[in-house]
C-alpha cells in the first residue's frame, strides 16, 4: 500500500502491510515492521522501525546528526513497536560515540519535538509538543515531558518522573520526581503518576519518606542517601532511586 507519489528505495525492507503516504521518501537502509503507517511527506533514512507504529506528516527520521564532530560514519535510528510520532518530529541518527539513537516501544512523541543523536529513550514515554532533547540524553520508562521543555546533553531522566512545560533541564532528574522551572527544581514525588501506575500505598509512602530525607531536610546528598539506607524500607524502587543518584555524572536537580 504505497502511494504512487512516494519514493521507496528498492533496498528498503518493508513488511507486506506497511502503508506509505503521498510524497514520502524511504531510503536504502530502512526497515519497517508490520502494520506501520507512514503518512504524507515523511522522510526516513538509516532507520529500523518496528511494528504498529504511526508516523505523521512531515516527520524526518534518521537524518544526520547536528554535530560538528560527525564525519559521515554509519549509524542508525532504532525505534520499537507501537510508537506514535506526530507531525514534524525530527529524530537524528547516532554518532561514533554510540552508533545509534534508540527509542523503545509504546511512546508518544508529539508535534515539533526534536530528539538529537545518541539519545536513549525507554518505553511508555510521552514528549509533549516542542520538546527538545540534545545529544546523549537517557530517558527511562514512563517519563512525561511537558511542552517546550529543553534538556541539556548527557542529562538522565529517571523513570516515572514528570517535567512541567517550558522547563530548562540541565541536571539529572531522579526517578519518580515532580519537577518544574527554569532551571528545573524538584517539587516532590510524582504521586499521581505512581498511583496511576498501580504503585501500592505502602510503596508510595516509602518513596515520599525517601524524597523528604533527600530533598527537603537540607542534608548533604551523601548524608541523605545514608539516612535513606537506614530509615526507609529498601524496595527495588527505593534502591533504584539511590543508585540513580549515586551514579549521576551531571549532578541532581536541586529541591524547591
Amino acid at each position: 500500500m504505497i502511494h504512487p507519489t512516494a519514493i521507496v528505495n528498492k533496498q528498503a525492507k518493508l513488511a507486506e502491510d506497511v502503508e506509505i503516504g503521498p510524497y514520502s521518501i524511504v531510503g536504502e537502509n530502512v526497515s519497517i515492521g508490520a502494520n506501520t503507517r507512514i503518512k504524507e511527506r515523511v522522510s526516513l533514512e538509516d532507520t529500523k522501525l518496528g511494528k504498529n507504529c504511526k508516523i505523521f506528516s512531515g516527520a524526518v527520521i534518521g537524518s544526520i546528526p547536528q554535530d560538528l564532530k560527525f564525519k559521515g560514519e554509519k549509524s542508525l535510528v532504532k525505534i520499537g513497536d507501537n510508537n506514535i510520532i506526530r507531525e514534524y518530529v525530527t529524530i537524528n541518527r547516532g554518532t561514533v560515540a554510540h552508533g545509534e539513537t534508540t527509542i523503545g516501544s509504546d511512546n508518544l512523541i508529539m508535534a515539533y519535538s526534536h530528539i538529537a543523536h545518541d539519545c536513549l529513550i525507554g518505553n511508555g514515554v510521552i514528549i509533549a509538543n516542542g520538546g527538545t532533547l540534545a545529544g546523549h540524553i537517557n530517558i527511562e520508562d514512563k517519563v512525561v515531558i511537558g511542552g517546550l521543555v529543553a534538556i541539556h546533553q548527557f542529562v538522565r531522566i529517571g523513570e516515572l518522573s514528570i517535567i512541567g512545560g517550558c522547563s530548562k533541564v540541565i541536571k539529572d532528574i531522579p526517578p519518580y520526581a515532580l519537577v518544574d522551572g527554569h532551571p528545573t527544581k524538584i517539587y516532590g514525588l510524582n504521586s499521581v503518576g505512581l498511583r496511576r501506575t498501580n504503585f501500592s500505598s505502602d510503596l508510595i509512602a516509602q518513596l515520599k519518606k525517601a524524597f523528604k530525607i533527600l530533598f527537603l531536610c537540607s542534608l548533604p546528598l551523601t548524608e541523605g542517601l545514608e539516612m535513606v539506607g537506614r530509615e526507609v524500607a529498601l524496595s527495588p524502587q527505593v534502591l533504584h532511586l539511590i543508585e540513580f543518584i549515586k551514579n549521576s555524572q551531571r549532578g541532581i536537580a536541586k529541591a524547591k
